[in-house]
């Protein structure tokens, strides 16, 4: 990708008529930057670097535009190969241990996750990062959104990343995003105790094909799994954990009485009736789908 962006660059440049040197007159950068830019070589351009680009070469945003994908190229190979998956899956199944999955985030939010990593390179780093995450919502919208299920450990709800504010217009979100029958957004209370997803997050996505990938992440790492024996095993326990956790309005009525500062661990039932709630969602869920209801992946067959 930084390649491709290079070679436009380099031929909206010539279309025109600059130097190397006039069009880094124009940017406030020096003539070897935007040569390193054209060869793919160096280091890759910024955020604020590829919106000048976009003004002093007249692109219409279409550097702009292409700029999350060269960002993407930063990450580790394992990292990038999960988010290829993650664009082209049809079914996303993310349980989030500490904070809430990127694709449901606030910009507010989001900048304040961002920001709290210990490594960030200043403002316009972190400006980037926020953009490339906003960026990859956009497929919530389309009509090639993937049915997204979510379970969100309690500490989620509890903890006031970026302030009060931030997280009364993430909770917000939250309620706003599970109306959409493609999106289910389940709560998991602290009074189920251990598990074991404790200590990190997970999310298993199902391809086109019916193929499966997991990928497991903590506060510095991430592991993506591919091997079909080992994503079983994480299937297996996203299963347990959706069948344990408060069912989707129930899930709901926590985050808006968290919202609204007015929630009490009484209110939540008992072990015995969550279960009981739960099972009759699931055949509801049953019957809907025998009437014609949802979209299902295809189911991957094995060979011979």
């Amino acid at each position: 990708m930084a390649a491709l962006f290079g070679a436009r660059v380099r031929r909206l440049r010539t279309a025109a008529g600059l130097t190397q040197a006039e069009l880094g007159d124009r940017t406030h950068v020096v003539s070897t930057r935007i040569t390193q830019i054209e060869r793919a070589s160096g280091a890759k351009p910024t955020l604020d670097l590829a919106r000048a680009l976009d003004r002093a070469l007249g692109a219409d945003d279409l550097l702009v535009e292409l700029w999350p994908y060269v960002y993407r190229e930063a990450f580790p190979d394992w990292s990038r190969k999960f988010m290829e998956y993650a664009e082209r899956a049809v079914v996303v199944r993310e349980y989030a241990a500490h904070v809430v999955p990127g694709l449901l985030q606030t910009e507010g939010y989001a900048r304040a996750v961002l920001g709290l990593d210990a490594l960030l390179d200043g403002e316009a780093q972190l400006e980037e990062r926020v953009t490339a995450r906003m960026g990859r919502q956009a497929r919530l919208g389309s009509p090639a959104r993937p049915e997204l299920c979510v379970i969100l450990d309690e500490s989620v709800l509890r903890r006031p990343v970026g302030g009060n504010a931030v997280m009364r217009a993430q909770l917000a979100r939250l309620l706003d995003v599970a109306a959409d029958r493609h999106i289910t957004v389940q709560v998991l209370p602290f009074d189920q105790g251990g598990h074991e997803a404790m200590g990190g997050s997970l999310t298993i996505l199902t391809l086109p094909d019916g193929l499966e990938v997991a990928y497991t992440e903590g506060s510095d790492y991430g592991q993506l799994i591919e091997e079909p024996v080992n994503v079983t095993r994480y299937k297996v326990i996203y299963d347990r954990l959706r069948a344990v956790a408060l069912p989707p309005l129930m899930s709901l009525g926590m985050i808006r009485s968290t919202m609204e500062g007015d929630y009490r661990g009484s209110n939540i039932p008992s072990r015995s009736e969550r279960r009981r709630l739960a099972q009759e969602q699931l055949q509801q869920s049953g019957r809907r789908q025998l009437r014609g209801g949802g979209r299902r992946a295809p189911v991957r067959r094995p060979g011979p």
